[in-house]
């Protein structure tokens, strides 16, 4: 296999650049793609500004741009796709990332549920909610579809779902440790997987599949596998337990390939896309989403501060 050669084009979307609901004041995080016939449908999550003592929540929302100019913005959401949980639920306080499907005559997503905690910051696990139209989502229960277990302590978040062989995918990450880090409390997790029939019940593996590369420490995040040229293509981010606020330590693109989506064999250096040498995408990179539309492979992609800036596009040029 061969090198992936990706061209950068630059922010796609920042919603600072375009009048928005106020809960979509900051960050466009994690996008993930739905197409449509004319338009595609760009989801991701967004935060207003924070309260008195510094604390964000997350809501979930899309933009369609048109399908012919990727930079043509259609429609912005008016309002959240999920609405986030009542009191003491595990989504009061955050609805992110969310990755859709379309399955039987539905709409199915997949979400990270926030909720705050007292020795740590957060815990998230992962729900489900349905659509009719991919615009607004009704949850199935107020309760998680994938929660914490004996084998994943906490932290289920980053839901990537993907249809394989008539099968539903779902690639995830889970907690495996916190580590105190100049005061804070630094999560590490890794990449991990499900398999369902019918997206409701679900078939954990219940092993880490992708190695690591930077430390033991290292944190794994948004797994993203598309099937090209006979083989399974997964990326992902990673970063260091610790620092990682700084350039050297920060997120970075990774690549996996796989034949059977079970066994991966870990080589970023044919991830083909890093850090820019000065912008908006200079210190970090991270939260990859690849999706294929009319013969193009298309890569979107946080930067700097974590999407405070919006998501960019990069487009693949050898296949």
């Amino acid at each position: 296999m061969t090198k992936f050669v990706w061209r950068k084009i630059g922010i796609l979307f920042n919603p600072a650049e375009h009048k928005r609901p106020v809960w979509m004041e900051e960050f466009a995080q994690a996008p993930s793609t739905l197409i449509f016939p004319k338009f595609i449908r760009i989801y991701f999550s967004s935060r207003p500004k924070p309260d008195p003592s510094g604390q964000y929540i997350s809501n979930s929302g899309f933009i369609d741009v048109d399908r012919n100019n990727l930079h043509k913005v259609i429609k912005i959401s008016s309002q959240p796709i999920i609405p986030l949980g009542d009191l003491g639920t595990f989504d009061e306080f955050g609805i992110y990332p969310v990755s859709v499907i379309h399955h039987k005559q539905e709409y199915l997503a997949y979400y990270g549920g926030w909720t705050r905690c007292d020795s740590v910051p957060f815990n998230v696990a992962i729900g489900i909610a349905k659509s009719d139209d991919g615009e607004i989502f009704h949850k199935i229960g107020e309760g998680p579809l994938l929660s914490y277990s004996i084998d994943e302590p906490f932290i289920l978040s980053g839901p990537k779902i993907r249809r394989f062989n008539n099968k539903l995918y779902l690639f995830y990450i889970a907690g495996k440790k916190w580590i105190f880090s100049e005061g804070k409390a630094e999560p590490i997790y890794k990449i991990r997987l499900a398999i369902s029939d019918d997206g409701i019940v679900w078939q954990k593996v219940n092993k880490d599949i992708i190695a690591d590369k930077l430390e033991p420490d290292e944190a794994q995040a948004s797994p993203d596998v598309i099937y090209l040229n006979g083989i399974y293509h997964m990326f992902f981010c990673y970063r260091y337990g610790t620092g990682y606020r700084s350039k050297e330590r920060a997120y970075r693109i990774g690549y996996a390939w796989s034949e059977d989506l079970l066994n991966w064999t870990r080589d970023d250096s044919r991830a083909g896309i890093d850090v820019s040498d000065e912008g908006w995408d200079s210190e970090m990179i991270c939260y990859p989403h690849v999706f294929e539309v009319d013969g193009s492979i298309n890569l979107l992609y946080l930067g700097s501060q974590f999407g405070k800036f919006g998501f960019g596009l990069a487009i693949l040029e050898n296949r």
